[in-house]
């Protein structure tokens, strides 16, 4: 069988062909994920995107065992949220369903964003993702912090008593610093960090490294650099001998670097959900890695669109 023709036999399979994880220790996902983010609309800016779609591409994504969906209460345009979306689409939710969300910033209704979030922001937060998501406690909550931010002590503090409150099952924060992660650890287990990372960014490879020596979950955000899937001559050159495509490669990459990886590509799109999703059944092989581990970083050439 020749290398494209297993290629093909394994893209067939569904996202729990990239395996399982154990969020926390304990809450079992399998590594191929959704990203929510893209369900209302294109950009942060727009245009919308058809709600009854992004509710099919919901499903589709379950029926192809996706179980760990990334979505937070900022992520809408107009009158379209992807938590209300969530909720329509799948509610009652399968039991081995993992929904997580992050908490932080806030958007008002024009979309322009707020300051970072204070402690009885944060909890009127989490108590609004419970409202729009339909549950009595979320499964994995983020503390998102801003560029701006300094240490996060009092804000973490406050989703560890939410924690134990039984609101949150498992805690973790997002774009943070080494220093704002070693800090949240001192006041409670981290589970997980979303962070960006890409074969475009890896300004946080050490942080990949420390999440996968701990056996944190490490879930990046904008998993092609922010801009659709990176053409770059390695990643094309290895989807060709794969007959996959540069997506596909990235995803595939992602979950090799790291045993903890968990990936959440997002789309409003059903060609695109397949294409993803697909990926988790891509091996890549010695060669393949060591062709793309020495692609140059670009950071500075990515064009992340909006925050996650």
């Amino acid at each position: 069988m020749t290398t494209t023709e297993q290629t093909s036999k394994d893209l067939s399979a569904g996202a729990g062909a990239a395996g399982q994880y154990l969020i926390g220790g304990e809450l079992p996902v399998h590594r191929m994920g959704f990203g929510a983010m893209r369900l209302p609309a294109a950009h942060w800016d727009g245009p919308a995107h058809d709600p009854d779609r992004s509710i099919a591409v919901l499903r589709r994504a379950v029926e192809l065992g996706v179980n760990h969906i990334d979505t937070a209460s900022f992520y809408f345009y107009e009158d379209i949220a992807a938590n209300d979306l969530i909720r329509k689409a799948l509610h009652p939710y399968p039991d081995d369903l993992v929904i997580a969300t992050k908490v932080g910033p806030g958007r008002f209704p024009d979309g322009s964003w707020t300051d970072p979030a204070d402690p009885a922001e944060l909890r009127a937060a989490v108590h609004r993702n419970l409202r729009e998501l339909g549950r009595d406690h979320l499964d994995l909550v983020y503390l998102r912090f801003l560029r701006t931010d300094g240490p996060g002590e009092d804000r973490f503090a406050t989703l560890a008593a939410l924690r134990d409150e039984g609101l949150i099952r498992h805690l973790g924060v997002s774009s943070a610093t080494p220093e704002q992660f070693a800090e949240a650890q001192e006041i409670a287990p981290v589970a997980a960090v979303q962070n960006r990372y890409s074969p475009l960014t890896r300004e946080h490879a050490e942080l990949v490294g420390l999440c996968a020596a701990r056996d944190i979950a490490y879930v990046p955000y904008f998993p092609f650099g922010g801009a659709g899937a990176p053409e770059l001559t390695a990643l094309r050159r290895v989807a060709d001998r794969h007959g996959a495509t540069p997506a596909q490669v990235t995803l595939a990459w992602l979950l090799a670097v790291s045993p903890t990886m968990l990936t959440i590509p997002g789309t409003s799109s059903p060609a695109h959900l397949e294409e993803n999703v697909a990926a988790a059944g891509l091996r890549l092989d010695d060669v393949d890695l060591a062709e793309l581990t020495e692609l140059t970083e670009l950071t500075e050439h990515a064009t992340p669109t909006g925050r996650a």
